[in-house]
């Protein structure tokens, strides 16, 4: 029986980056992951084959519909979707590679297997090359990440009725594609199919899209998307699907009537909940909450049991991977008995269609909730230079500061490379910085960078360039 300092469950971002910081800070460490590869749901059917996709789709689209504007004359673009496909294999494969050389360089142990908890201290992993291997250790991280909600009145079948997990790997590009929920996953594969050709309608129950970010920012999304041909049904309500020989019919209601709607694929994204089943937990009397499927953990990660700790999607806050590796690098740190702090507050979300959404902070809804006073500043893409010789003119920043104190309390970009801009505004609020602070800092010209500081100046209603 092998015995460790620390047993991790699941080697996705939170569960890899937790034990290579622990094995940094001196502790022997295992990883048992029940995949074939590292990496999790990121970076084997999420984030990175996502958006290998979304710019290979993105380059087709440039080519097809933008190259002539800048005086490149080619011929209508030919898509070839088996190699498309194979390179955002090649990228997984390359990155979930890495992520085992990381593992092995740190001596750290990885076990191939469904692991599971079988008592305080001890992990029972059911090896994916047979057997059974049992671990004892002082402390068990859970890192199990999140699954897609599967809804009962819409089950997936893996054909028609898919995941975001089958909708990275369809064979041909769907004529029709029906989105069901206008969530940041959603929106994102529909952009890929809608840009490779297919038609993409998007049925969603509430009466706009992505409830959580910024209204102002999601409706500046919702027309752009419409622009580029998707089609929304807001306010609809899914009932059922009835599948058909060559594809399916979503059965929903709208205003209380009901309404068909017919298309190839039907792609549920509409939340993802804590993956838990199979883990062992009812051993040692942890119950996850009935809702969620979250585990309560207090400052140290540690749930309600002692030595037995979790991270990432089996907590609350966003199922975001750098938010699961921020809390990976926080448990082992504060495992070793220093006092690192990871503040949901300043957490970045980034929507990856194109113009992107990125935001951080609070949103003009939750300020006025809670009877905040704050000023708001604003400048458009369409005036700064860099936006234009790109011809991504499309987009907006807005800062939103303390009406008292100027302390930036909510950045939101919609833009182009916003999900690269957002890192000034994390830093800014990390710091309790001011929109003073960002004016005050040289942004270099011309860069897509100088609309963030205009929209800083935006506040004071001293834009230089407005």
């Amino acid at each position: 029986m092998a015995s460790y300092d620390l047993v991790v469950i699941g080697g996705g971002p939170g569960g890899y980056v937790a034990a290579i910081r622990a094995a940094q800070l001196g502790m022997s460490v295992a990883c048992v992951e029940k995949r074939a590869t590292l990496g999790g749901t990121c970076l084997n059917v999420g984030c990175i084959p996502s958006k290998a996709l979304l710019d290979s789709s993105e380059l087709f689209s440039v080519i097809g519909h933008q190259a002539a504007k800048h005086g490149i004359k080619v011929p209508a673009p030919q898509l070839d979707l088996a190699s498309m496909l194979g390179r955002k294999d090649k990228v997984v494969k390359e990155l979930t590679s890495g992520v085992a050389f990381l593992l092995k360089k740190n001596k750290i142990d990885v076990l191939h297997g469904a692991g599971k908890v079988s008592g305080p201290g001890q992990v029972a992993v059911d090896l994916a090359s047979g057997g059974r291997s049992n671990l004892t250790c002082k402390h068990i991280l859970l890192a199990t990440g999140s699954e897609p909600i599967n809804l009962p009145f819409l089950p997936f079948d893996g054909k028609n009725i898919v995941s975001s997990t089958e909708a990275l790997t369809f064979d041909k590009v769907p004529d029709h594609l029906i989105l069901v929920g206008a969530g940041y996953i959603g929106l994102e594969l529909g952009s890929v199919w809608k840009r490779l050709g297919s038609r993409v309608t998007v049925v969603e129950y509430l009466p706009r899209i992505l409830a959580i970010a910024d209204a102002e920012m999601a409706t500046l999304l919702h027309k752009s998307l419409e622009k580029q041909g998707m089609v929304f049904q807001l306010g609809t309500k899914v009932t059922g699907a009835t599948p058909e020989k060559n594809g399916v019919t979503l059965r929903c209601e709208a205003d209380g009537k009901p309404v068909n709607i017919k298309g190839d694929k039907v792609l549920v994204c509409v939340g993802r909940k804590a993956y838990t089943q199979g883990l062992g937990l009812e051993s040692v009397g942890l119950v996850p909450d009935s809702r969620t499927g979250q585990l309560a953990v207090d400052a140290n990660y540690q749930t309600q049991v002692a030595g037995i700790y979790a991270v990432g999607d089996l907590i609350a806050g966003p199922m975001l991977a750098h938010k699961a590796e921020d809390e990976g690098v926080a448990f082992a740190e504060r495992l070793a008995g220093q006092k690192t702090h990871v503040d949901h507050a300043t957490i970045p979300s980034v929507i990856y269609t194109w113009p992107e959404l990125s935001s951080v902070g609070r949103h003009e809804e939750e300020l006025k909730a809670a009877g905040i006073a704050y000023k708001t500043g604003k400048y458009a893409f369409k005036a700064n230079a860099r936006a234009k010789c790109m011809d991504e003119e499309d987009g907006l920043v807005k800062i939103l500061a303390d009406a008292s104190t100027d302390r930036v309390l909510g950045v939101h970009i919609f833009g182009p490379r916003a999900s690269d801009l957002i890192a000034e505004a994390v830093t800014i609020m990390e710091f309790r910085g001011s929109s003073e602070d960002i004016i005050r800092i040289c942004h270099a010209h011309p860069t897509l960078s100088e609309v963030t500081r205009e929209a800083a100046m935006a506040v004071h209603k001293r834009a230089i360039h407005a």
